[in-house]
């Protein structure tokens, strides 16, 4: 089974999970953006939770831009992605919490 974590190579969060999951191929969302396809997926599966509203990014946002839809924002912004992202198969994760990392096994 293929596992993919979607992340930030700056993120320590993501540099934990990519430790805890050395079989996974990491991709960093700056280097290389989410496919609109991916952000359906993710915002299919998780609604606006997939925005980080407590990053930096976040704040820095105009009104105006933190009014947009959550794949605009996205595709605008991938930093506001709330990470690691981790596709398991069929399956996927937000977040890098007990609750995800007991489901990936760990």
């Amino acid at each position: 089974m293929t596992r993919t974590i979607l992340g930030l190579k700056t993120c320590d969060t993501c540099r934990k999970a990519v430790k805890a999951l050395p079989d996974a191929t990491f991709r960093d969302i700056r280097a290389e953006p989410l496919t609109a396809e991916e952000r359906a997926t993710l915002i299919a599966r998780f609604g606006d939770a997939v925005i980080n509203r407590a990053s930096t990014t976040w704040r820095g946002l105009s009104d105006a831009d933190k009014a947009q839809d959550a794949a605009t924002l996205l595709a605008n912004h991938p930093t506001l992605m709330k990470r690691p992202a981790i596709r398991d198969g069929d399956s996927w994760y937000l977040g890098w919490k007990a609750d995800t990392q007991k489901a990936l096994g760990l």
